[in-house]
């Protein structure tokens, strides 16, 4: 498996399970702040490497008129401040090759949505740009299916890759994991993330926006652990019913350490 550094963080084989959180968007720089500041407390007091996770745009809401974040210019600069002032690497969402190299200038990790995962020119755009590379397997792919979109990213000589199973479909509104896709898309030599949040979505099941099972969250990710996975990924946020994005999937900022005792309980018994 390919090892190589995130800022400060070393992700691959033999290294400790890493996490990657935060909110599902950037609704302000006010609760940015906030819940970075939270994550960067728990997570030195557990002693497990984070990556702070949001999107400036959500550019595949389910509605029209929903939430979508503060855009480019204004949400890379809440991110550097997070960078700054708690010394932690940061991710977002990038959906366009023009996008990927503005972006690649403050992001630690640049993020391909899973509906994008296919997507040959902003793969490439995003391996130039030289920064690690996070995709999330789309959820209409199967996990060897991947094993394409490692190579567009491999054709530029990039080999700072992170592959993320965030659930499939199954059936109308419903997600399923299946965590034999874990073990799969670890034979591509690459560092694999489960995506316990988004496993537990219902795609628009209320209409104009998403539902989700956040109480399934949990055990998910324990048996994501217990499978093999080499990272986490949880979006969370200090009140998820009051969030502009994902409220049902995201888990509340005071439930997290308990869920990160549970998981590092287990990686350490492997």
């Amino acid at each position: 498996m390919h090892n190589f550094l995130i800022r400060n963080i070393k992700v691959g084989q033999d290294q400790p399970l890493f996490l990657i959180a935060g909110p599902c968007a950037i609704e302000s720089e006010k609760l940015i702040m906030k819940t970075a500041e939270a994550l960067k407390e728990i997570t030195e007091r557990l002693k497990i490497p984070v990556i702070f996770k949001s999107s400036y745009d959500k550019a595949n809401r389910s509605a029209i008129g929903s939430f979508r974040g503060p855009g480019l210019l204004k949400g890379l600069a809440i991110l550097r401040k997070v960078q700054r002032e708690f010394e932690m690497a940061v991710l977002s969402d990038v959906h366009t090759p023009e996008e990927a190299s503005e972006a690649a200038d403050i992001l630690d990790v640049l993020q391909i949505p899973a509906f994008l995962c296919r997507q040959t020119d902003l793969l490439v755009a995003a391996a130039k740009t030289g920064k690690p590379v996070n995709v999330k397997k789309g959820q209409f792919m199967a996990p060897w299916d991947m094993g394409n979109v490692v190579e567009k990213i491999e054709s530029q000589g990039h080999r700072k890759i992170l592959l993320t199973e965030r659930g499939v479909s199954f059936g109308y509104n419903n997600l399923v994991s299946d965590m034999r896709s874990l073990i799969i898309m670890k034979r591509f030599g690459y560092p694999v993330v489960f995506d316990a949040t988004h496993s537990v979505q219902l795609p628009g099941a209320a209409g104009t926006a998403s539902g989700g099972q956040r109480e399934f969250v949990a055990p998910l990710a324990r048996a994501a652990v217990a499978a093999g996975c080499d990272g986490l990924f949880m979006e969370v946020h200090p009140e998820p019913e009051r969030a502009l994005s994902d409220g049902p999937t995201m888990i509340p900022l005071k439930e997290v350490p308990a869920m990160l005792e549970q998981v590092l309980r287990i990686k350490d018994s492997l």
